[in-house]
């Protein structure tokens, strides 16, 4: 797999990273290891296979719908399918070749 390009931006909050169009920005980049490097990559296939354009539309309204739901910012974050994915394969440096296409549609259910 590629290197992935990481931009450093001091506009960015501490310990973020955003992940647009499969570019990674991040203020300070020391912190990105191989499980960060995976979780956005994981974000990657989420937007191509969504061309691109849909997967912010859909990501900022499950936001705010979470955010009604929780009332909670983090909490509503991690509670975006996207992210649940992410974060729930994140760890398993394997996962990508694997993936289903439109996989983040199974973790749009409400917790438990």
């Amino acid at each position: 797999m590629r290197k992935p390009v990481i931009i450093r931006c001091k506009f960015m909050p501490k310990g973020v990273c955003l992940n647009l169009f499969g570019t990674f920005w991040a203020r300070d980049t020391r912190w990105i290891d191989a499980y960060v490097v995976n979780h956005e990559r994981i974000h990657t296939a989420q937007q191509q296979e969504l061309l691109w354009v849909p997967f912010y539309l859909l990501y900022v309204l499950e936001w705010a719908v979470r955010l009604l739901q929780y009332r909670n910012a983090h909490k509503a974050y991690m509670n975006i399918s996207f992210e649940r994915e992410a974060y729930r394969h994140g760890h398993d440096l394997h996962y990508l070749p694997r993936r289903k296409r439109y996989a983040w549609i199974a973790h749009i259910k409400r917790p438990q």
